[in-house]
């Protein structure tokens, strides 16, 4: 039996594009947590008279690319909290990057779609932003 390949969830960044041409992409500071988009097709009926014993058919239709959230140690007035801030405020769309530890990154354009920040006491105060994905996602190096 061939040894397990799963990868600990550890050293995975997530960047967002500045906006400038070119620009670079800037990491937020200190995520814990990523939860990629749950990209799901929509099912398009296509039941006819005939339908093979009376059952319903379906076909995959337009892909809705979902939402997708970040976690984060939220520290009010960084440069990571500024971002966030300022992309929510204005709705701009940017490019963004899941970058995981295998060299393995998935980029798409995405808004800030919210942000919930927690301040437990006697906890660190953390952050949770929601992403909205606006577009098809392009994964890159991937092996052979």
């Amino acid at each position: 039996m061939p040894e397990s390949q799963a990868l600990m969830a550890y050293d995975i960044g997530f960047a967002i594009h500045d906006g400038e041409d070119p620009g670079t992409f800037e990491d937020l500071a200190e995520v814990n947590e990523i939860t990629p988009p749950n990209q799901q097709a929509d099912d398009i009926d296509v039941t006819h008279q005939k339908s093979p014993n009376k059952t319903r058919e379906y076909i995959a239709g337009m892909i809705e690319p979902g939402d997708m959230t970040v976690s984060l140690n939220w520290i009010p007035g960084s440069a990571t909290d500024m971002t966030i801030q300022t992309l929510k405020a204005s709705g701009a769309r940017r490019q963004m990057r899941i970058a995981w530890n295998n060299g393995v990154s998935w980029t798409f354009t995405g808004y800030i779609k919210g942000f919930e920040p927690s301040t437990a006491l006697g906890d660190k105060m953390t952050g949770t932003v929601t992403i909205k994905v606006a577009g098809s996602t392009e994964i890159s190096g991937m092996g052979g």
